[in-house]
């Protein structure tokens, strides 16, 4: 049986949901204003020349096969078999949607819909299963290179992801990416991955959600590892993770350059608007929302160093509490000269937008309380986990082009929940529509958007929320010997906007 503070703690998991709502929300009708405005709400908005439609996956949600063919221990495998009331049901990703397997079938599903690339993770323990170059699994290496040449093989362009959370549980004990050394290890890895396929894989995201993993998992108890150090391991974690990012980035660049790829990072990325449209307070908790979320790892990317704002809350809360130095630890000069400009694109994953307000009673130490802002959703925004809100879609791609130079972008993200068994996702279709036409009014008004990936391809398994949750455009069965894939509606509409290479009205 799940602990009391499981159910709440689930609510906040998926992609980060309010902390605390403010006791008061105005009714404010929340829109798509902008296609009104426009008159672009009856007619087909087309999708750029060479834009790239896709869908995207991680490893621990689909491979499954966790100790076969050589593979290490990651942190998930460890803790969800030592704490399995951790996650509904005590599920866990032991099998998931068998893409070890079956991954050619979850290439024929992307064929099926006419995607121009597909989006995956590699498993950094399937590859060296104690996270060293000590011992490297060739079964591994084999199965990755089987599913990028089926890719190639069927015209879809992999996006490959080196990093999205299932750590090599011996570096786990090391403590993670609390650990300076992790920076070292993972530099090792990226470079054997790279020099594996890079001269096929030309589109690579280094980290996936730095938010997600320090916060929930080094200052929370809501991903693994569980560390529970609130205000300051979320701080750590992320300060170490941007630094491994910059060191592989500037490795790729130096040393594999005749590879001629583009490489990335993904960041979660709320849109905040004030709780309360006529308070002053809302308004700059709503951007400190943004500077304490995106901006804390995108900032130090495209801009350099921490946001100001944060810094300066942060060393305020800190020597508040009798500390003698700041929770928010100091990059050198140098190490801000290394990360500033370590990316040719920005992964954007978005689900939803969320109401800032301004809050000088948050619990502490904690990044909430630094920032002095709960966020919550409006009671009127249609979704069960998540909230559909794509008038903030095209708000945030606006911020991102103003704040940070107007950087090439790749939704490395963008989907929609539901707790249900149905294959005739009209919710879900309506939510890809709304969103994807937020989008391309954005590329219309300059954002510098290059392509467009789905959360996700199929029903997986979605972390501490198990299997009670589906994303997918194709239904997994997941009681099916053969996890059987059906395709939704939400899939036929995708098929429907690469054929017509447009999104309906």
């Amino acid at each position: 049986m799940a602990p009391p503070l499981l159910l709440p703690l689930m609510l906040m998991l998926l992609r980060g949901l309010a902390d605390a709502a403010p006791e008061a929300v105005p009714a404010v009708p929340w829109d798509s204003h902008q296609q009104a405005v426009d008159g672009t709400l009856g007619v087909p908005l087309p999708l750029p020349e060479g834009f790239l439609m896709g869908t995207a996956t991680a490893a621990y949600q689909i491979e499954g096969g966790w100790n076969s063919s050589g593979k290490g221990p990651s942190v998930w495998d460890d803790y969800l078999h030592r704490e399995p009331w951790r996650v509904v049901g005590e599920a866990n990703g032991d099998v998931a949607c068998d893409s070890l397997r079956l991954y050619r079938r979850d290439i024929q599903m992307i064929k099926e819909m006419g995607l121009d690339t597909y989006r995956i993770s590699l498993s950094w323990p399937r590859i060296l299963p104690d996270g060293t170059l000590l011992k490297v699994n060739q079964a591994g290496v084999k199965y990755y290179n089987a599913v990028i040449d089926e890719l190639i093989k069927h015209g879809i362009q992999p996006i490959v992801t080196l990093f999205h959370w299932d750590l090599p549980l011996p570096l786990q004990h090391l403590g993670g990416w609390s650990n300076p050394a992790i920076v070292d290890y993972f530099e090792d890895y990226a470079r054997f991955a790279i020099a594996a396929f890079g001269d096929r894989v030309k589109l690579w995201v280094t980290v996936n959600e730095p938010y997600q993993v320090c916060e929930f998992g080094y200052s929370d108890v809501i991903m693994a590892p569980f560390y529970n150090f609130t205000g300051v391991a979320g701080y750590l974690c992320t300060h170490y993770m941007l630094l491994g990012h910059a060191r592989v980035y500037r490795m790729y660049k130096r040393d594999f350059a005749s590879q001629k790829g583009r490489m990335g990072l993904a960041i979660h990325a709320y849109w905040f608007e004030p709780a309360n449209p006529d308070d002053k307070r809302d308004h700059a908790a709503a951007e400190r929302g943004m500077e304490f979320n995106l901006g804390w790892t995108a900032h130090p990317v495209f801009v350099g160093d921490y946001p100001p704002i944060m810094r300066s809350m942060v060393d305020r809360a800190s020597a508040e509490e009798g500390l003698l130095r700041s929770r928010l630890p100091r990059f050198t000069r140098a190490e801000i000269d290394e990360i500033k400009g370590s990316a040719d694109f920005l992964g954007v994953n978005h689900y939803q937008s969320l109401l800032a307000a301004h809050n000088d009673s948050v619990p502490g130490p904690s990044v909430y309380r630094d920032a002095k802002y709960t966020g919550s959703s409006h009671p009127s925004w249609p979704g069960f986990w998540t909230k559909s809100t794509p008038w903030g879609f095209g708000k945030l791609l606006r911020w991102v082009r103003d704040q940070y130079g107007n950087p090439p972008v790749l939704i490395t993200e963008n989907g929609y929940s539901d707790p249900n068994n149905n294959k005739q996702d009209e919710d879900r279709a309506a939510y890809f529509k709304g969103y994807l036409r937020e989008m391309l009014l954005a590329i219309r008004d300059g954002c510098n958007v290059f392509g467009y990936t789905a959360w996700s391809l199929m029903d997986n398994f979605e972390w501490t929320l198990g299997y009670s949750v589906r994303f997918g455009l194709y239904f997994v069965d997941f009681d099916h010997p053969d996890r059987t894939r059906t395709p939704k509606l939400s899939a036929a509409f995708i098929r429907n906007v690469t054929r017509d290479r447009a999104v309906p009205p």
